[in-house]
């Protein structure tokens, strides 16, 4: 009787994927975490591959370059993705500020949502402006994150507007410049770190602020 042929098994890389996404994952919150406590160039990939617990050899076959870690993370972290540009953790809650028909309330949303999101990117923020001074690529992301929040900031006020006016005389291109410098990652550092003011406190400025600003 001639020998049965062995079925030859599919090579399964799931696993494999699943490690190789976990050390991605590793290596850019290593990352985040140095830059934002010693800066860009204070950051060696040597530093941040002790943080990940991960070869330096690694780091470079998976990013190539500090540089290259960094694009990553304020493409993931501010800028969202290709297919779209609001941040991963503020889809869900942009669109419920867009749907909500209270102009107060839809305000008070907004500045909760800001709070959320600079709580996680401000000081990150900081480091893409410093790293822009060098890094061609780092400004150019840079530029495209305050145009990308500029535009943000249009589609917020006619949210608003669509609820109702807003304080007499303000016009669309006055509110949205007011709210883009109010929400600012520079306005929040000052508040939250020169300033010592709780997530709280600034949550609840950024309404009133807000709310004293645009509404009648």
């Amino acid at each position: 009787m001639p020998p049965q042929k062995q079925t030859k098994r599919k090579y399964d890389s799931s696993r494999r994927k699943a490690q190789a996404f976990e050390t991605h994952q590793q290596i850019l919150e290593a990352a985040d975490r140095l830059f934002t406590i010693n800066g860009y160039s204070g950051t060696s990939i040597e530093a941040i591959a002790q943080k990940a617990s991960v070869a330096p050899e690694t780091i470079y076959v998976t990013f190539k370059n500090k540089k290259t870690i960094l694009s990553m993370l304020i493409k993931t972290s501010i800028l969202g993705d290709d297919d779209n540009p609001v941040p991963v953790m503020l889809r869900e809650q942009i669109r419920e500020v867009a749907e909500e028909k209270n102009q107060k309330r839809q305000i008070q949303m907004f500045a909760k949502r800001i709070h959320l999101l600079m709580s996680r990117v401000a000081q990150l923020l900081e480091v893409m402006k410093s790293a822009s001074k060098t890094e061609p690529e780092i400004k150019r992301l840079s530029k495209k994150y305050a145009d990308g929040r500029f535009h943000g900031m249009g589609f917020f006020i006619d949210c608003v507007m669509a609820n109702g006016v807003l304080r007499n005389k303000l016009d669309k291109l006055t509110a949205t410049e007011t709210v883009w410098l109010l929400t600012s990652a520079e306005v929040y550092n000052l508040l939250i770190v020169e300033r010592g003011w709780s997530g709280e406190e600034y949550e609840v400025w950024l309404s009133q602020t807000l709310t004293d600003f645009l509404l009648p």
